[in-house]
């Protein structure tokens, strides 16, 4: 198969389009929330996050197991990332129509329910171009990553002019996925077989649980710098939102740059050493974070943090390509999406109420003991999976 470097990075685009739409609105939360109606408090923004991040679990495997059952792609990144950007332009107006925090809660669901879709499948179009999965993998990763730090960049100049503004841009970068999606050709392979639930894909492909556990433990870190890492750089070393998205952008920087060469990278060489060795690492980076009694190092173990972030998420998703058929690709990446949004809400959930009884240190331990669990627990699986370089001729491709 002949792939463009365009189509790659027009999907990789379409990514990145997701998740700066997400990330808008991070670094802003608390005075964000306030003007909806709810407390500028930790856990109004937990819920205001677990709302969307609920509905990711949910709709993840189902847009994948449609759009496998279809043999397209496309269609439902369009509706996806429409949707999404509706939702997000609707919030805007709650606050001059005097609805509740409670309905802004109802639309962050339908809004999580839709995006998933844009964003799962996008990232399954990836997968689709070739078999080189670490650099399809590597790509959606960087994206991933210039997503999160774009985002926490401007979404913090954004929101020092006004709380909302962040909802106007999240609509605006969705919008422009869907019109951009659609510019590139749909590869998906449709599948002959009955489409069948995620649990029945577990049973019948075991080692895909693996890549899952990996996911679900990275995610859950990333949803716990979202929320308590937006408080606890606030509070702890008194920023306001504009440094805080410039802090979070000391991780995401070279968390997004790194992937595609590490994804590349895990090609040639397997996937045992960057997704145990990178978790070991990542967790242990975690745990300093929460340890730095100044700012400016807190600031440089960001930095050392996305480092080796980025050496594990591309190789964990490349995990996933290789254990799958690519009729199946669809509903495995939508599982993979699935338990990593379950790491997103066990982020907010674990990480908030860790901080609400213990403060935020016991939370950093916690969060980069969990880390360093899954690497430990989860390497002699890891080491069973069979791998086989890619060929020079398609990595160079």
């Amino acid at each position: 198969m002949v792939v463009s470097v365009s189509e790659r990075s027009r999907l990789a685009v379409v990514v990145w389009s997701v998740l700066v739409s997400q990330t808008f609105l991070y670094p802003g939360l608390e005075d964000l929330i306030a003007a909806l109606g709810a407390p500028g408090d930790i856990q109004a923004g937990m819920w205001f996050l677990v709302a969307e991040f609920a509905a990711f679990i949910t709709c993840a495997a189902v847009w994948g197991a449609l759009s496998d059952a279809s043999g397209r792609r496309t269609p439902w990144i369009v509706i996806g990332a429409l949707g999404g950007a509706a939702c997000y332009g609707s919030l805007t107006l709650f606050p001059s129509l005097g609805l509740g925090f409670e309905a802004v809660l109802v639309v962050r669901v339908l809004g999580g329910a839709l995006t998933i879709g844009a964003f799962s499948l996008s990232i399954t179009m990836l997968m689709d171009l070739s078999s080189s999965h670490g650099r399809n993998m590597g790509a959606a990763g960087i994206a991933i990553g210039l997503g999160a730090a774009l985002g926490s960049v401007v979404g913090g100049q954004l929101s020092t002019v006004d709380p909302l503004v962040p909802l106007l841009a999240s609509a605006a970068v969705l919008t422009f996925a869907a019109l951009l999606v659609a510019t590139v050709p749909d590869r998906a392979v449709g599948s002959a077989r009955r489409t069948t639930g995620l649990l029945t894909r577990l049973r019948a492909r075991r080692q895909l649980a693996i890549p899952y556990a990996f996911g679900f433990v990275d995610r859950m870190t990333a949803g716990f710098f979202s929320l308590v890492g937006v408080f606890y750089f606030r509070e702890t070393f008194g920023l306001d939102a504009g440094a805080v998205g410039l802090t979070l952008a000391l991780f995401f920087v070279p968390f997004a740059l790194l992937q595609y060469p590490f994804g590349t990278w895990s090609d040639r060489i397997g996937r045992f050493l960057p997704v145990v060795g990178g978790s070991v690492a990542y967790g242990l980076g975690i745990i300093a974070v929460g340890l730095a009694p100044t700012y400016p190092l807190a600031a440089a173990l960001m930095v050392i943090v996305g480092i080796f972030g980025a050496l594990v998420s591309p190789t964990t998703m490349a995990l996933v390509s290789d254990l799958v058929d690519p009729e199946e690709s669809g509903t495995a990446m939508g599982g993979f999406n699935v338990f990593g949004s379950l790491g997103f809400l066990s982020g907010f959930l674990v990480g908030g109420t860790a901080v609400e009884i213990w403060g935020y240190l016991p939370a950093f331990v916690l969060v980069g003991g969990l880390e360093l669990a899954i690497a430990v627990v989860a390497a002699p699986a890891v080491r069973s999976i069979g791998f086989d370089p890619t060929p020079t001729a398609e990595t160079a491709r």
